[in-house]
């Protein structure tokens, strides 16, 4: 099929689903531009303050939910499914659920104060579903920062290029966070100036990477690498958002937009047909079933639990007006969805075998280096031989504000589950942990059922949602569907997960696959049976 021709239809669906679509789900919120948000209400000039504009947080929604994911998930999934499978389900998911859970959880969120969604669940559900949603997702994000660390950390080894724009970012935002929320110098220098500023800066320091690239010197690069890292995210999850959090994340969505303009461009440009099969069969083996793994292989970019805890963690708590939720909340959403639409058809159009693929994305090079050769080679004709590596910034970028984030988010929860007031000592248990994971090595165990797990916490989102809605005497249709689908793959995955552990004999990972099911086995009785009962007692309805 025609690259071009797959350009224009998935840009008129997503254009169909932002305009008519997401104004269905809005509707049911009926936000009010005149009320005071949790970012207003409850300001306290570090984690609740209301963004400059909404440009500029949806600048760090969409960095956060971002990140490498949209990128690895296509990669994986059409190099076992190919294609055409991948493509329908990241439009349809974006369109029909992604946009609807991101959207539904950032305002879920802001009807209560800024609440995470597992601590809404004991609004919704009961005190039960809030604890073990909380304990879940907390031990997620534990997880995601140890991993992303270790990437991060080995992406800076491997290209040394990258590691001056990387870095010098981050001094880049503290400018751009003082120059915008400075009032007085506001005055002289407007958003628009201050942010050519910051992306002039940014340009700078891409130039000054390439030129002088930094290795460390040291027998284990990627161990001194993770404590810096580590040492940063710390610092970072403390700081007032509008400090670094918000300008980082601000200027990083740049870098994303000028690579999906200059891929897309690429694309249109070359404009021949996918040389890669659209179709390779529904099974590639008993642990690789099109229904359910496909749905958990691709996460980011069609719908991830993980784009509840950004929503409901660090953007409620900054979002200005409500009008502008579905912006930030279904509009990153369709962002991501062309982001993971730019990886498949770069990769497709590049690469023509399975075996090809494969070979590439089993080896040490990874999906990442599959998407930065082939989005090199699709802009080869105007960005030269910096298309490769510009690819692979774009990537690091957005590890980065993921990782920052993702801390920032669970030291929320640490001082929701243990009820810690300090934010020092909550953010010193995340890093301590995550330091844990990633330096150990222990993390290798538990990563492959993260994707089940982190559409599990999709699903569990859809249920606490749901709840809500019902309770309030709101339509459900457009959640409720979605909440069934997203269950069942979820368990079906978490099925297959003990399966296929069983049979290698890792009780380990088959014990903890069991437990997630279990829970959400908890969480659905809770929504159904006790949510279900509390509701008929607030509207005396009986029988």
């Amino acid at each position: 099929m025609n690259s071009i021709a797959i350009v224009a239809g998935v840009g008129f669906i997503f254009w169909i689903g932002y305009v008519v679509y997401a104004e269905n789900i809005v509707k049911i919120f009926n936000p009010d531009k005149h009320k005071k948000t949790p970012a207003q209400t409850n300001y306290d000039g570090i984690d609740y303050v209301p963004a400059k504009h909404w440009s500029v947080l949806f600048g760090h929604h969409f960095s956060s939910i971002a990140g490498a994911a949209p990128v690895i998930g296509p990669i994986l999934a059409i190099s076992i499914w190919g294609w055409a499978p991948t493509l329908l389900w990241i439009v349809l998911g974006t369109v029909l659920i992604g946009g609807v859970h991101d959207y539904c959880s950032l305002m879920l969120s802001v009807r209560h104060k800024g609440r995470s969604v597992a601590d809404c669940a004991h609004y919704t559900i009961s005190k039960n579903a809030k604890l073990i949603f909380l304990s879940f997702a907390w031990i997620t994000l534990i997880l995601v920062i140890s991993v992303f660390v270790h990437l991060c950390a080995r992406t800076l080894v491997l290209m040394p290029s990258i590691v001056l724009p990387s870095i010098g970012l981050i001094p880049l935002a503290l400018l751009v966070g003082f120059l915008l929320y400075t009032k007085k110098l506001l005055k002289k220098h407007n958003q628009i100036s201050v942010t050519l500023l910051g992306l002039a800066g940014l340009g700078l320091l891409i130039y000054t990477g390439s030129r002088w690239p930094v290795s460390l010197n040291v027998a284990e690069p990627v161990r001194l690498w993770s404590v810096i890292l580590l040492v940063y995210a710390y610092f970072a999850s403390i700081a007032p958002v509008q400090i670094l959090l918000q300008p980082r994340d601000y200027l990083s969505a740049f870098l994303l937009f000028a690579g999906l303009l200059f891929g897309y461009v690429g694309v249109i440009a070359n404009g021949s047909s996918l040389e890669f099969p659209a179709f390779t069969g529904f099974q590639a083996n008993a642990s690789y079933m099109l229904w359910p793994v496909l749905f958990v292989t691709v996460a980011c970019g069609a719908i991830s639990g993980f784009h509840s805890l950004v929503a409901s963690g660090t953007t409620s708590k900054q979002l200005d007006n409500e009008v502008n939720a579905k912006r930030i909340g279904y509009g990153a959403m369709i962002a991501e969805g062309f982001l993971a639409v730019l990886a498949l058809l770069v990769v497709s159009s590049v690469y023509s075998s399975v075996e090809g693929l494969s070979s590439v994305v089993n080896s040490g090079g990874g999906p990442i280096y599959a998407f930065g050769f082939a989005y090199g080679r699709i802009t080869e004709g105007f960005l030269g031989s910096f298309g490769g590596v510009f690819a692979v910034l774009i990537l690091n970028a957005f590890i980065f504000t993921t990782l920052d984030t993702a801390t920032r988010i669970a030291r929320y929860l640490t001082q929701e589950l243990f009820r810690l007031k300090n934010r020092f000592i909550a953010t010193l248990v995340v890093v301590a942990l995550s330091g844990w994971l990633g330096l150990s090595g222990e993390w290798n165990q538990i990563w492959p059922i993260f994707g089940a797990a982190n559409q599990l916490i999709a699903a569990l989102t859809l249920i606490v949602v749901t709840s809500w809605l019902l309770s309030s005497r709101k339509p459900v249709i457009y959640t409720v569907v979605p909440t069934v689908f997203m269950i069942l793959t979820a368990i079906g995955a978490l099925f297959l997960k003990i399966v296929e552990y069983s049979a290698q004999r890792n009780v380990l990972l088959a014990l903890i696959s069991f437990i997630l099911m279990f829970l959400a086995f908890v969480v659905l009785y809770e929504a159904v049976f006790v949510g279900l009962k509390n509701y008929r007692r607030k509207h005396h309805v009986y029988g």
